[in-house]
């Protein structure tokens, strides 16, 4: 068998590939297409990792965190690198054994033909008229106060979720909210056998409570270094980012009177086993989830990994309403190049997707990605605050058009 890469749609792969029956797999905007030893593909298309894979059933894609199956698994063939997803060859039963070892740092997925790992989305075909109250309040994005909650985040020496700091850094969280008039609980969660919380912050509607729906935004508060549980972490990107992004959610839409409740949560145990996210999702009943319009999910919004400031969004068939309307709103309000996947992992909306919530990741773009997430260099000089910004944008107008 023989791998060829194309800058091709996967409807010119089977083009590429002098065959229309030829199966594919696209990233982005490239095609991988797989042809038999005896095919030949067309000039457009270069082969690549010759002589490396027998069978079908050696290749896997795997949906990584920053660079850290690559960091963990370096003796693995890389046979086609996009940054966060990667195709890889793999014995099929080591792949089974890599699957579930770091649930947070990467997924291991068998290869599905003919689909999409990941999507570019032309601007073009998203963007809408830009509605007026929206864009007064994207406008209220600010870098002053997002910068201010992210520089005492990072402040703590880590924010490791059964630590000490980590309770300081939800007390100040907590405090801030709080002051933004958001109703606040604490939920107490288990980290591998050691306690921890998330935090949960309110603002009700002024509809009905028979018809009144929730919007939640969320990121993980936790941050980790794979060195150990007493070196650094301060975790500017991975999640400082988010954190900060909920605050700053949080001042914006603190004085617009909505329709629909929106509830904002910082979770604990992420880093550790999506513990936080787990122990939430479980607490609602089928009612409570019923009455979920959305999730949006931040988690890393202040790399930047790509040429142009971008955004990838991420979720499974069950949120593929929210995708939409997120990739439209990027379009309207923001200057974002769009990415959009179905093949979730490593983060707080996977437990929402599991039991069929429309959950969304929004995460920077990764075509180079983070390279020093989990580590003491996750630090504040490596955040673009352009970038995290006009994520910011983008998300504070899906909420607005979500709640009004």
């Amino acid at each position: 068998m023989k791998l060829y890469l194309s800058k091709s749609t996967a409807a010119r792969a089977g083009r590429a590939a002098n065959t229309p029956e030829t199966p594919w797999v696209r990233f982005g905007e490239e095609t991988v297409f797989l042809v038999s030893d005896n095919a030949a593909p067309s000039r457009s298309a270069r082969e690549i990792a010759p002589g490396k894979v027998k069978s079908k059933r050696q290749l896997f894609v795997v949906v990584q965190n920053g660079r850290l199956f690559q960091q963990l698994y370096p003796r693995v063939p890389v046979l086609h690198d996009r940054g966060r997803y990667l195709l890889v060859k793999l014995d099929p039963t080591r792949a089974r054994e890599l699957k579930g070892k770091h649930k947070t740092c990467y997924d291991v997925l068998p290869l599905v033909e003919n689909e999409a790992v990941f999507e570019s989305v032309e601007r073009g075909t998203s963007a809408r008229a830009p509605v007026p109250f929206v864009q007064n309040l994207v406008n209220r994005i600010a870098r002053g106060p997002f910068e201010a909650s992210l520089v005492r985040l990072v402040t703590f020496p880590t924010r490791l979720s059964t630590s000490p700091q980590f309770q300081q850094a939800l007390t100040f969280a907590r405090t801030q909210l709080t002051g933004l008039g958001f109703t606040c609980r604490a939920q107490s969660i288990t980290v591998n056998v050691k306690p921890s919380s998330n935090l949960i912050a309110y603002k009700v509607g002024t509809g009905a409570a028979a018809t009144r729906q929730v919007v939640i935004a969320s990121a993980h508060l936790d941050s980790i270094n794979l060195a150990g549980p007493t070196k650094p972490a301060p975790g500017a990107d991975d999640n400082g980012t988010g954190s900060a992004g909920i605050l700053e959610l949080a001042r914006v839409f603190s004085t617009l009177s909505s329709t629909h409740d929106l509830r904002l949560i910082l979770f604990g145990g992420e880093e550790q086993g999506l513990f936080g996210s787990t122990k939430y999702v479980a607490s609602l009943s089928s009612a409570q989830r019923a009455k979920v319009r959305a999730i949006v999910n931040m988690d890393m919004i202040g790399s930047l990994n790509t040429t142009r400031p971008g955004v990838l969004l991420e979720g499974k068939a069950v949120s593929q309403g929210v995708i939409n309307k997120l990739s439209a709103a990027a379009a309207t309000y923001t200057g974002l190049e769009i990415e959009t996947s179905l093949n979730a992992a490593n983060s707080d909306h996977v437990p929402f997707l599991s039991a069929q919530m429309p959950a969304v990741l929004t995460i920077e773009g990764a075509d180079s990605t983070n390279h020093n997430v989990h580590s003491a260099n996750d630090t504040l000089d490596r955040v673009n605050f352009g970038l995290a910004l006009e994520i910011l944008r983008m998300n504070a107008a899906f909420i607005a058009m979500e709640i009004k």
